[in-house]
């Protein structure tokens, strides 16, 4: 935050409600798909307990998993653009001005880039490709934030409590826009 709020345009630095902005995406935006990521890994994990056991026999694994995670849960859902100029992708005509929509989670489990995308696999090669924080202009400011938190979490949890468990269904949050979950009850 520091950094964005001594940033000055042609001399000047930001107008406050810009800068007010900024503080409140990076407070709440990175919490809610954090929290979401974190959650919906030990999903997974339950989900696939041979992934889990790779990683408490080998926590060397969960920076990458930590990736894999947010390919999989893949915590927003969509986003909007609006095309800056005209443009072909796969012989669809996208002309400037054109909205379009982003999915995530199709990005995520696109066969194309990742191999088996419908499987969870914590030690996956091309976890990295992953596109939970977006890309290029529109890359998220806390991408490496988010991500160590997730792998911290992990490495402390997993470390102290390798036999957690789900023992409830999630209860989703109803949003078309985060796939967040607000509630998940785990044995330790």
């Amino acid at each position: 935050m520091s950094v964005v709020a001594n940033t000055e345009v042609e001399g000047e630095g930001l107008p406050q409600e810009l800068l007010d902005g900024f503080m409140i995406l990076m407070v709440i935006a990175g919490n809610e798909t954090t929290r979401n990521t974190m959650t919906g890994g030990l999903i997974a994990l339950h989900q696939n307990p041979e992934e889990k056991q790779k990683l408490i026999n080998n926590p060397s694994l969960i920076s990458n998993a930590a990736d894999e995670m947010l390919r999989w849960v893949s915590s927003v859902i969509y986003m909007r653009r609006t095309a800056a100029e005209d443009t072909e992708i796969r012989g669809q005509k996208i002309n400037k001005g054109d909205k379009l929509i982003l999915w995530y989670g199709a990005a995520n489990r696109d066969e194309e880039v990742f191999e088996d995308a419908h499987v969870f696999r914590v030690d996956r090669e091309d976890a990295k490709k992953h596109l939970a924080f977006g890309a290029g202009q529109h890359l998220c400011l806390g991408n490496r934030l988010g991500k160590l938190q997730i792998q911290i979490l992990y490495e402390e949890l997993l470390g102290r409590y390798p036999d957690i468990e789900v023992i409830s269904e999630p209860t989703r949050i109803p949003s078309n826009f985060l796939d967040g979950i607000s509630n998940l009850r785990v044995r330790i």
